[in-house]
């Protein structure tokens, strides 16, 4: 009996702003690049130009991204994060100082329980992430 594996890969979709969006995430956290971009060119898809599909890696995480018309778009919400674990602290506040940049910080940085800093952290993007350093 053949079995397909199967992946759970998120996949996330910006108003607009998803090629933006990868370029910035892949430039600051490590183990990260954009595998495929792909435009759209036909109107009838959305804007000509923008990402019908960005698949691409964050810390070896695979994540798909596309573009909708911002009418169309459900906003993101902290309800959903992105969590990541910071072995150093200068890791821990590279990432804090990119992704709070024009966002929206809503929590610490601070300890809290057994981490040395934790954060919660909502980018310009509209994602929320939470960073822990060890």
């Amino acid at each position: 009996m053949n079995h397909k594996e199967t992946t759970i890969v998120p996949f996330l979709t910006f108003p607009g702003t998803a090629i933006e969006a990868v370029e910035y995430y892949t430039s600051i956290f490590p183990n990260s690049r954009i595998i495929e971009i792909t435009r759209i060119d036909n109107p009838e898809y959305g804007e000509v130009g923008k990402a019908l599909n960005v698949t691409f890696e964050l810390d070896g995480l695979k994540i798909f991204a596309l573009d909708m018309k911002k009418e169309d778009v459900p906003e993101f919400n902290w309800s959903f994060t992105f969590y990541k674990e910071c072995d150093t602290e200068t890791l821990f506040h590279t990432l804090f100082n990119a992704l709070s940049k024009n966002g929206n910080v809503l929590m610490g940085p601070e300890p809290l329980m057994d981490f040395k800093l934790a954060t919660w952290v909502t980018d310009q993007f509209g994602l929320t992430w939470q960073l822990v350093y060890l």
